[in-house]
């Protein structure tokens, strides 16, 4: 039995990661992604400079990026795809999440 990848990512993401990461102030590994308490849903996604991977840290290679997966939230992110979009309406990193069960009416916020 083949188990998902812990998170994937998008042309679009990897591009704009790139970016962020040679903006930085200081050298990155490459982005933290994670979850945290907040909205009316209940959990918001996290993103973050990493410069050190932690213990037991999901590691995220593809397109040339980094994405490393906080062990606090890898049972919420397992199957996600991170994508990167730049409309009239928002600019911002997407994921598309088969483990929400429900998402509040502004998008800031998801629970499983």
């Amino acid at each position: 039995m083949a188990f998902p990848k812990a998170m994937t990512i998008t042309d679009a993401a990897a591009e704009r990661v790139k970016q962020i990461m040679a903006k930085s102030d200081k050298p990155a590994l490459g982005l933290r992604v994670g979850v945290k308490s907040r909205g009316c849903s209940g959990l918001s996604y996290t993103v973050e400079y990493a410069d050190e991977i932690k213990k037991f840290e999901e590691v995220v290679e593809d397109k040339g990026v980094k994405i490393l997966i906080d062990p606090a939230a890898t049972m919420f992110l397992i199957g996600t795809e991170m994508d990167y979009v730049d409309d009239k309406i928002q600019s911002g990193f997407v994921f598309k999440n088969p483990n929400e069960k429900a998402r509040c009416g502004c998008g800031e916020s998801f629970s499983v």
